[in-house]
């Protein structure tokens, strides 16, 4: 049987072929080294759009495998979300939803009203976060009440350090983290805005903002 003629483009799937089969080499001994499981503090921060909808795409996979999660919002409470729908009236055997926020500040306008709805939202989130049943916690726009000191960050983090459960995942939304929130977090992931619909007039639409 005689060989087959090369071309250049059998050479060159030969190539890829060589290349892909040294990544996955590589990859595989990378991965040898990974073992157990941690519960992990994340962080969804940055200017642009996406931070709480990352967020909520993690509640869904934890839903779908079937995993008990919940959900503390802190700023958007009074907004009638697609994800807050989607979770209370189909997946509220799996996910708790909390909505404890009543609005930006600019709209409340009432800084005492704010600091008592973020503290209420932050006692919520240590219950929740205490019951080592409930394996991710998603504190949405939490960010935001840290940023004006609604909520002390050294409080925040002594309680993830010391009272979180090993295996427990929080998820902490909304820009300007504070630096020491990122400094203690697991995975930090940072939303830049490029371009967005609003610059040229266009409002929040159903199904892209809420």
């Amino acid at each position: 049987m005689t060989d087959p003629v090369a071309t250049p483009e059998t050479d060159d799937l030969a190539r890829h072929a060589q290349k892909m089969a040294k990544k996955k080499a590589a990859r595989d001994k990378i991965m040898a080294g990974k073992e157990g499981e941690k519960g992990l503090i994340i962080v969804h921060t940055g200017a642009g759009k996406g931070k709480s909808s990352s967020g909520f795409g993690m509640i869904l996979r934890c839903i779908a495998h079937g995993m008990p999660c919940a959900v503390v919002q802190f700023i958007k409470g009074a907004w009638d979300t697609g994800e807050r729908r989607l979770i209370t009236e189909n997946f509220s055997d799996l996910c708790q939803f909390h909505a404890m926020g009543e609005g930006f500040t600019w709209e409340t306008q009432d800084k005492a009203r704010d600091i008592a709805a973020a503290r209420a939202g932050w006692e919520k989130a240590k219950e929740l976060i205490r019951n080592p049943e409930i394996r991710m916690v998603l504190l949405d726009e939490i960010n935001i009440a840290l940023r004006y000191d609604y909520l002390d960050i050294a409080e925040v983090l002594e309680f993830l350090k010391s009272e979180k459960p090993p295996l427990t995942h929080v998820v902490l939304t909304g820009r300007n983290a504070k630096e020491e929130l990122i400094e203690a977090a697991d995975l930090v992931t940072e939303m830049t805005l490029v371009k967005h619909p609003f610059r040229a007039g266009i409002k929040g639409q159903p199904g892209v903002e809420f």
